[in-house]
């Protein structure tokens, strides 16, 4: 029973609680990180680059196709054909880029909210201002 009674004391610790809800949030924000990046961000790229290019589906085939098999990135993969996805890179690539400049900015918020919060610094005490003085005026 020590063994139980162990593990819901680590279970309920603050920090085991505040990490599940970390990863929960964080699971939900990567969600709105890729749409971001595949509905808003990669239509736009594309665009500019002349086209509308879908940057999953540039790859370059590898190995074999099997008779009766398109040529696209999603019945390839289902195939097993290997496939060189350099598109599907550039897509996660971007995704991972703002995503930490989101977080980054975020932090940066934060550090300015605890700052502007944070309690002033305590006077000093009387006896070191007036030692301060002193060493202050024998330096002169």
């Amino acid at each position: 029973m020590s063994v139980l009674k162990e593990f819901r004391d680590f279970a309920v610790k603050g920090n085991v609680i505040d990490l599940a809800v970390g990863v929960i949030i964080g699971g939900a924000f990567g969600k709105i990180v890729d749409s971001l990046v595949n509905d808003i961000v990669m239509p736009v790229i594309s665009t500019l680059l002349g086209g509308h290019i879908d940057f999953t589906n540039l790859f370059v085939i590898l190995g074999h196709i099997p008779e009766g098999v398109p040529r696209t990135f999603d019945a390839l993969k289902k195939a097993g054909v290997p496939i060189f996805a350099y598109g599907n890179f550039i897509t996660i690539s971007i995704n991972f880029i703002l995503l930490a400049f989101v977080i980054f900015q975020m932090v940066k918020i934060i550090n300015k909210v605890r700052i502007m919060d944070a309690p002033p610094a305590p006077a000093t005490p009387e006896d070191i201002a007036l030692l301060r003085e002193i060493r202050d005026s024998l330096k002169k």
